[in-house]
C-alpha cells in the first residue's frame, strides 16, 4: 500500500482529502473536504499533498506536479 489512515492526499486533479480506510485491493476510502463526504479512490487516483487549501488553483497544480515528478 502506498498511503495509510489519515495521509492528507489530492484526489480528482484538485480537491484535498484525508484517508480514512485502506482495502487490500488499493483502493482508499476518502474523506474529501470540499464535499463533506468520504468517497472511494483507486490507489492510481491518488497524489500525496504538498499544499494547503480546499483545492488547487492553476499555480499550486503545477508544483503539485513539480513536486511529485521531482521537477
Amino acid at each position: 500500500m502506498k498511503f495509510c489512515f489519515g495521509d492528507i492526499v489530492v484526489v480528482e486533479k484538485s480537491l484535498i482529502g484525508v484517508i480514512v480506510k485502506c482495502w487490500t485491493d488499493k483502493t482508499y476510502e476518502v474523506y474529501v473536504r470540499i464535499y463533506n463526504s468520504i468517497k472511494a479512490y483507486e490507489e492510481q487516483g491518488i497524489e500525496r499533498y504538498m499544499v494547503r487549501h480546499k483545492y488547487l488553483d492553476e499555480e499550486e497544480l503545477e508544483y503539485q506536479y513539480n513536486a511529485v515528478n521531482g521537477l
